[in-house]
């Protein structure tokens, strides 16, 4: 059964970091370029950042590029998402999804607040 797990998320303060990952069963991830995306309430899930497989590649969306930052572990079959200097308008649930494929994860909740 395939399955997509994101993990991490949690309540921080402006300025803070947190690291998010994305870990899967029933196939390998890392046979896969892996994208972050996000979704804040009422609004629409957009791009957050994208891993090659093999070469590891980064890219970002330009709200976050130099703050967060895109890694994969292949050993461990798992992406990562460090967030550093963390923003409110971070706020929402992130998602882990392998390029191509219709493998999406309950995702998890990111909340930036004073």
């Amino acid at each position: 059964q395939v399955q997509l797990v994101e993990s991490g998320g949690g309540l921080v303060r402006p300025g803070g970091s947190l690291r998010l990952a994305c870990a899967a069963s029933g196939f390998t991830l890392g046979a896969y370029a892996v994208n972050w995306y996000r979704q804040a309430p009422g609004k629409e899930r957009e791009f957050v950042a994208f891993i090659s497989r093999a070469v590891y590649w980064p890219n970002y969306a330009d709200s976050v590029k130099g703050r967060f930052t895109i890694s994969r572990d292949d050993a461990k079959d798992t992406v990562y998402l460090q967030m550093n200097s963390l923003k409110p308008e971070d706020t929402a649930v992130y998602y882990c999804n392998p390029s191509g494929t219709s493998y999406w994860g309950q995702g998890t909740r990111v909340t930036v607040s004073s």
